[in-house]
């Protein structure tokens, strides 16, 4: 099949559309012909927040949709020009509610709803693990951490003196028991990649039966584990380390604010006494040693839906990060690299993650806009993650630090996944892997499989010894992950659009987080929600636009707009569909003038 834009040149003739929708089209339908008498049953407003303008229904084509009912259609054939035209293929449920949100993002992406009756099978059928070749560790008080609505608990942790160092044991769910290479289970779990975390729903990438069962470390009962055993110094500096499979009796399930709470108390939290102090004792060691290496920390707000109790959108809230979160972070953190140390040293075929230094013209550019803002540069060049810390450092408290921290990450690539060990930037660690969380990410399946074949653990390593497919399985997971992302964000902005949908006209502070030739992006500070301000509805100039800088600037007036920029605006169209929110800027702010002359449109005020 020839690709676009090899070969012959590609000829466009005159009036050819360019923007025909791709993927799913899923939208909400409303019984209202977008013109009369053009024989329509009514327009579907999009989901996909880059349409342009609703889509046609043809009469006869509504598939009997209801007002209001979110749908599955089809682009009909045709050119023309105008809104596009589509049919109904298929009724999802009424637009209201989480539900529907998620229903969107879902279908919109593509997400795999049902598991293979094969899977299915497979799963019920599991029992507990035999002890078998198993050392036993149900003596040792292992506990979870997870957020208050977690249902799968994959890691376990205990920390302990040993002279003036610290043993500490990190304990993961044996998937692999569960999951044989080739398995209907192995290409559902391949298939999905990664686990989606919605409002109120997950679409796990293991049927709830091992998930939420025999692979979740519930408290009180007998798990099979791969665990690792490290052993660190009062520094942080890892000494030596093993992997063995085991079997743990989780002696507590407790949530983030659970240890917050009981370690700024001195409690133990039902725990035997000193379990909980060991283990922050043993963390205050590893952060010494995070210090000392020198990690890009962005510490961005991470924001979540809350729901009420018939399932509508009630608030979107920053969620709270405590010490407690940081130290489950660094435990895994130091178990991953134990484990991606084992892979390099024996040549394992696994995943490794990686993440790449910022590229040399994206590096200049921001090096340029945080110069404008008055921060230190150290060097020329940013070689290591820790002269960026150290610039966003220097912003911390400031009224820009969030943009900044935002800037800083889109500066970067990706972090993605690699058969060949490359390093990873971000936590400024030479070898890296994902070992900690086989029920929710396929690539720490892989690494546990290598581990099991290669450390003569029992069953469960891979089938093939040399996965020449690793390459391509890395990049599969790099899509599955990035659609994670996106549905995760989708329903995020179409519930904050939700909220505000019935305070259209509401004017509030913002600041401008993005800037491209056709918009300014801003972030209303009061809520963290994300929206547009379209260029064309700034005031008739000539708008140039620096990409090195970014920022866009009127030749004629002399206006300027530029990255954390305070802006003040008005809201003008929330929509839930899509959740795309679109603001205008205030008469006064930064130069508009008082007239309210807007784009060329006199507004009333």
């Amino acid at each position: 099949m020839r690709q676009p834009g090899r070969g012959r040149a590609t000829r466009i003739s005159p009036g050819r559309r360019l923007d025909r929708p791709e993927g799913p089209l899923v939208g909400v339908y409303h019984p209202t012909p977008l013109r009369q008498g053009r024989g329509e049953a009514g327009h579907i407003l999009p989901a996909d927040r880059r349409a342009r303008e609703p889509w046609r229904v043809p009469a006869g084509t509504a598939g009997g949709a209801r007002a209001g009912e979110v749908v599955l259609a089809e682009a009909l054939p045709g050119r023309g020009f105008g809104p596009y035209r589509v049919r109904v293929i298929e009724r999802l449920g009424p637009f209201d509610g989480a539900d529907s949100l998620n229903l969107i993002a879902m279908r919109s992406l593509d997400l795999p709803e049902e598991f293979p009756s094969a899977a299915l099978a497979e799963a019920a059928g599991a029992g507990p693990a035999k002890s078998e070749r198993r050392e036993d560790l149900r003596a040792l008080p292992l506990v979870t951490i997870d957020g208050a609505d977690a249902k799968d608990f994959d890691d376990a942790v205990f920390a302990e003196p040993d002279g003036d160092d610290f043993r500490i044991v990190v304990a993961i769910a044996d998937v692999a028991q569960y999951v044989p290479d080739g398995s209907a289970l192995d290409r559902a779990a391949l298939e999905r990649g990664n686990s989606v975390y919605l409002p109120g729903r997950v679409l796990p990438m293991l049927p709830e039966a091992l998930s939420e069962v025999w692979c979740s470390l519930h408290p009180g009962v007998d798990r099979a584990v791969l665990f690792a055993e490290i052993f660190i110094d009062a520094e942080g500096r890892k000494h030596r380390h093993r992997f063995g499979r085991g079997l743990i009796r989780s002696a507590a399930r407790l949530t983030y604010d659970e240890v917050q709470k009981a370690a700024d108390q001195g409690d133990d939290a039902r725990l035997p006494r000193g379990t909980l102090g060991h283990l922050y004792a043993a963390w205050r060691a590893l952060a010494r040693e995070r210090a000392r290496r020198g990690p890009l920390d962005l510490e961005l707000p991470e924001r979540k839906v809350l729901l009420d109790a018939n399932g509508r959108v009630r608030a979107v809230q920053a969620e709270m990060r405590h010490e407690s979160h940081r130290l489950i972070e660094d435990y895994m953190i130091l178990a991953n690299v134990a484990a991606a140390e084992e892979m390099l040293k024996r040549n394992l075929p696994g995943l490794f993650r990686v993440h790449g230094a910022p590229a040399a013209e994206k590096l200049q550019s921001l090096r340029s806009w945080l110069s404008e803002l008055g921060a230190p540069w150290a060097g020329g060049t940013f070689l290591r993650a820790a002269d960026l810390a150290a610039v966003l450092k220097s912003l911390a408290g400031s009224a820009v630090m969030d943009v900044a921290a935002e800037r800083v990450l889109r500066s970067l690539p990706e972090a993605g996944y690699a058969a060949a060990n490359a390093g990873h930037f971000g936590l400024a660690l030479s070898t890296y892997a994902h070992f900690t969380s086989p029920i929710r990410r396929y690539a720490d399946l892989l690494v546990h499989r290598a581990l099991i074949a290669a450390l003569g653990l029992g069953q469960g390593g891979p089938e093939r010894q040399a996965v020449p497919e690793l390459g391509e399985i890395a990049r599969h997971l790099g899509v599955t992950e990035r659609r994670a992302v996106e549905a995760e964000r989708g329903v995020l902005a179409r519930a904050q659009a939700a909220l505000l949908a019935d305070h259209v006209g509401s004017i509030g502070e913002a600041r401008i987080s993005g800037v491209t030739r056709s918009a300014l992006f801003v972030r209303i500070m009061a809520s963290g929600a994300d929206g547009i301000v379209p260029v064309s509805t700034l005031p008739k100039d000539l708008w140039r636009y620096d990409g090195e800088s970014a920022s866009l600037s009127g030749a004629r007036s002399g206006l300027s707009f530029t990255l954390g920029q305070s802006v003040g605006v008005r809201l003008e169209q929330a929509c839930p569909v899509s959740g795309r929110l679109v603001f205008h800027l205030l008469p006064g702010t930064r130069g508009i003038p008082e007239s309210g002359r807007i784009g060329g449109q006199r507004r009333s005020r």
